[in-house]
């Protein structure tokens, strides 16, 4: 669409007084539109598939499923959709996999409103958008990039998380271990193993182990 054009937007976050004060927010600045908010990831995809906005405003951690998955999903979903990432998290881990995920944005909630607002319009004209913070993280990521197996990595069909998923299950921890040390929900969980059996075609969490061990998985 063109930045001229009417930008709709959705807005994702658990807590309420946050939610409620950035659909206020969008609903002042002309040319915007609120069309939909959600509480959770689950919710998101749901609204997002229902109304195709232009853009979502994504918290990160959430109840059921996060933002993160719920980003990967949408842009799987609608293509066309923007994913602005708005959160207090700015870890790597978070950073990086919200960018794999699809985010083509990522902003701080101390972030001041007039950059949220220049985020969501540089997004829809095909920009990547970083807070300060998250930008010097990025770029010292590239210019000093760790260490990586390249095409030696265990299980390369399977995503990051998936695989982190996958090394946790091969060390013998149950679906609510793995979804306290993930951040993730059981059922989240519940689906990336549903997800990570079919990729290895393996017929259960058994057959998944001895692959995942005889992978060099599961020795932490």
């Amino acid at each position: 669409m063109s930045i001229q054009s009417r930008i709709t937007i959705v807005v994702v976050d658990d807590h309420p007084v946050v939610r409620n004060g950035l659909v206020a927010l969008m609903g002042t600045i002309p040319g915007f539109e609120v069309v939909g908010e959600a509480a959770d990831g689950d919710a998101a995809v749901q609204v997002v598939a229902e109304v195709e906005p232009d853009v979502v405003l994504m918290d990160v951690r959430m109840p059921g499923m996060d933002g993160v998955e719920a980003t990967r999903r949408i842009r799987e979903q609608v293509p066309g959709c923007r994913v602005l990432i708005l959160t207090m998290h700015d870890d790597d881990a978070t950073v990086f996999t919200a960018m794999k995920a699809g985010a083509q944005g990522y902003l701080l909630k101390e972030a001041e409103q007039d950059d949220i607002v220049r985020a969501v319009r540089a997004i829809v004209a095909g920009e990547a958008i970083f807070g300060p913070g998250v930008a010097t993280r990025v770029l010292g990521y590239f210019a000093e990039p760790p260490t990586m197996v390249g095409a030696d990595v265990a299980f390369p069909e399977l995503t990051d998380r998936e695989r982190t998923i996958l090394d946790l299950l091969a060390q013998g921890k149950r679906n609510s271990d793995i979804a306290a040390q993930t951040y993730l929900s059981p059922k989240t969980v519940s689906n990336h193993l549903t997800s990570i059996f079919a990729k290895l075609q393996v017929a259960g969490r058994g057959e998944a182990i001895v692959r995942a061990r005889e992978g060099g998985l599961g020795t932490t």
